[in-house]
């Protein structure tokens, strides 16, 4: 029975440093994108910040989209589990709420969490878009799927009576999409310098008068 045991042992000793490496990359990765942009980060720069060989780096991730999309993709849901964010909780909970301000409320807090983890890599894909085709893959797929988070929400506002009179449920995401955007988001907190609670506040009080009144 010792034999299975240290197996499982020098498994998940394994399978924890190999998180590890995961992580320091992913944070290397994260600076270097943001303050380099797509084009200009190399992957032996991030090899090198990160503090592990380039064969260990191409081991997990064979170019730079894959390195990109692993770092974007756990930003934006906060962790490393398969569970994309229209499955999350919060997002679950958020539609749940009888109150619609409360539904707001939660929808509201988990945009600006998101975008203070991942929004200055969105925008890394959307200014890279325009000269990359992995890069406008990235920034087009990840728009569809936001618009359509903000949208199952509007249509559940909708069939509840809760939208103020003459907003429809595709026009309301809309509207969630553009005050919700990495853009925004950008600019006020990045160039601006709002604080995260000055902006989560402006955000749910102009997404309240907007949609419900």
């Amino acid at each position: 029975m010792t034999g299975p045991v240290k197996r499982a042992y020098r498994s998940e000793k394994r399978t924890a440093s190999a998180a590890a490496t995961r992580a320091r990359i992913r944070e290397a990765a994260t600076r270097l994108f943001v303050e380099r942009g797509y084009a200009a980060t190399t992957m032996r720069a991030v090899a090198t910040a990160a503090g592990v060989g380039e064969r260990t780096l191409y081991d997990a991730f064979p170019t730079k989209a894959a390195l990109f999309s692993h770092t974007l993709g756990v930003a934006t849901v906060g962790d490393e589990e398969p569970v994309r964010v229209a499955g999350r909780p919060e997002i679950t909970a958020a539609r749940e709420q009888a109150d619609p301000r409360a539904a707001l409320a939660h929808h509201v807090t988990y945009a600006a969490a998101l975008l203070e983890r991942a929004g200055y890599l969105i925008m890394v894909s959307v200014e890279a878009a325009g000269t990359d085709p992995d890069m406008r893959a990235a920034a087009d797929a990840g728009a569809t799927a936001t618009h359509q988070v903000h949208l199952t929400l509007t249509e559940t506002l909708h069939a509840r009576g809760a939208l103020r009179d003459g907003l429809d449920p595709a026009t309301a995401a809309d509207v969630l999409y553009a005050l919700c955007s990495p853009h925004t988001h950008q600019l006020l907190r990045r160039h601006r310098g709002w604080s995260v609670e000055q902006y989560r506040t402006w955000l749910e009080n102009a997404i309240v008068r907007e949609l419900i009144g």
